[in-house]
């Protein structure tokens, strides 16, 4: 009974369930016909639109296709304008190409008439004259080279005479000067040291027994010992004047101490040596002192101290160098350029004759290159080299240096020479003004300071004169060695003679 009244429920329910279905559909009927006319309103307003888009869009494009038609017409109109142009303007210009042809053409007819007409023309001028083109040519240059030497040796005597005369008198002055504030004793150095004995019995000891003790003081100091008749004297002689010094030194000191013995020779000998390494560098730093020249290297110190011991032509090196230092700074002061730097370089400029026995080449290269290897500045450097001209001078110090060396070498008294030697540089002088065309005669005098040469009236001018001159005075200056400077003097002169009776 239950299962019935069950089942009458169920189907009771189904039927409400079947009816609710039934309207749900009819509702879903009736609301998907009502959608549906509402899309499909929906979509006709769509297209409508969509419609209405695309026409603006193809009317836009319509109207740019319609512009870009517009300027490319208007391109094309511009472009035929300019073809016409080109075409017109191409024309004119074959035109005016056919005009340059027939000048050009015009132009070359005239040239070869025009050249045929010169060629005429030079060969009536050649047959006239008597001579060719190229020889009428060369003798035109020829004029015109000896016209232009003539009045250019005028000019160069001009300037030269004119320079010569404002230099020769400032110059002439600072020298002057110069060499006024200077004044230098030297003594005359040669070959021999004469060392006095108390008595004529020391002359025994120091032969010593079979001679060896003068054998032994010859062998440790490199000079000969001279024991002759001369009274209470012996004589020690060498050309190094450094050795006899120690020579005369180390025998006064023996003779004072009285044992003479080849041992005890040996050992002053040593100390004499460098008692005087210590007085040639005490006597370089009085110099330097003296001249106010500071921050020098100690080695550059010890060759200036060597200086004191060698000569040249019978001059003091040292003290040519010191006298060379005070004329620089003097000179120096005057033209107002570095006085320190000047003194310092005259001072070293010798300094390589100190080396000259140890290492090849000029004493002024030599030099040079100790002081730049010891730290000396590249003026000082090249005021040492440049001094003889070896090198070119890179500053005006190292002129004057080599001025102020010529000065204190060629004062009067300063050197020596031998006779022979002078009387050979007197002759090579006047052989090499002898030797020049024109020249009659030529006489050195002054003691070789200056060749007087005489010339031939006829044979050559006064302009070139000056020319001869100033090449004699490079000739010499390239072919001689001498101290100071030699003086050229060019006499020309006109005698006209007659006779009255």
């Amino acid at each position: 009974m239950l299962w019935l009244i069950q089942g009458k429920v169920v189907a009771s329910r189904l039927r409400e369930a079947e009816e609710r279905a039934a309207q749900i559909v009819k509702a879903a009927e009736k609301e998907a016909v009502t959608g549906a006319r509402e899309a499909k309103v929906e979509a006709k307003g769509m297209i409508v639109q969509a419609k209405a888009d695309l026409d603006k869009e193809i009317q836009a494009q319509r109207a740019e296709i319609l512009g870009l038609e517009k300027r490319q017409l208007q391109k094309e109109e511009a472009l035929d304008r300019k073809v016409s142009t080109c075409d017109r303007r191409e024309s004119e210009l074959q035109k005016k190409e056919k005009a340059v042809a027939l000048r050009e053409k015009e132009i070359v007819d005239k040239a070869a008439e025009t050249e045929h007409l010169v060629q005429e023309r030079t060969k009536a001028l050649e047959y006239a004259a008597g001579m060719t083109a190229a020889e009428a040519k060369a003798a035109l240059l020829a004029q015109v080279e000896s016209d232009v030497k003539f009045e250019s040796a005028k000019m160069i005597k001009r300037i030269q005479d004119e320079t010569k005369e404002i230099a020769d008198r400032e110059a002439k002055d600072i020298i002057t000067r110069s060499i006024q504030r200077i004044t230098r004793d030297y003594v005359s150095e040669a070959t021999i040291s004469v060392v006095a004995i108390p008595n004529d019995s020391m002359k025994g000891r120091i032969i010593g027994r079979e001679g060896r003790n003068i054998r032994a003081l010859e062998a440790a100091t490199g000079i000969d010992l001279v024991v002759d008749e001369t009274p209470e004297a012996v004589l020690i002689s060498g050309f190094d004047p450094l050795r006899r010094e120690i020579a005369k030194v180390s025998l006064e000191r023996l003779m004072a101490d009285g044992r003479i013995h080849p041992t005890r020779i040996e050992e002053v000998v040593e100390r004499v040596k460098k008692d005087l390494d210590k007085m040639m560098i005490e006597e370089a730093e009085k110099i330097l002192f003296e001249l106010g020249i500071p921050n020098v290297n100690m080695e550059i110190v010890k060759l200036l101290g060597k200086l004191k011991f060698r000569t040249s032509y019978g001059q003091n090196n040292l003290y040519h160098a010191r006298e060379a230092a005070y004329i620089c700074g003097i000179m120096a002061a005057e033209l107002e350029l570095d006085v320190k730097l000047a003194r310092r370089g005259a001072l070293m400029h010798d300094m390589g004759k100190a080396l000259s026995q140890e290492e090849e080449g000029p004493h002024a290269i030599i030099g040079g290159d100790f002081a730049k290897k010891y730290g000396e500045e590249p003026r000082i450097v090249n005021a040492i080299a440049a001094h003889h001209e070896q090198v070119e001078p890179i500053c005006p110090e190292t002129v004057l240096v080599a001025a102020g060396e010529a000065l204190s070498a060629a004062r009067p008294g300063a050197r020596r020479e031998t006779v022979e030697s002078y009387i050979k540089r007197l002759e090579k002088l006047e052989k090499l003004a002898v030797d020049y065309k024109g020249v009659e005669k030529a006489y050195a005098i002054q003691a070789g300071r200056e060749i007087r040469v005489i010339v031939k009236q006829e044979a050559i001018s006064d302009a070139e004169c000056a020319v001869l001159s100033r090449d004699l005075a490079r000739k010499i200056e390239q072919e001689l060695t001498y101290p100071g400077q030699i003086k050229v003097t060019v006499i020309r002169e006109s005698r006209y003679i007659d006779v009255a009776k």
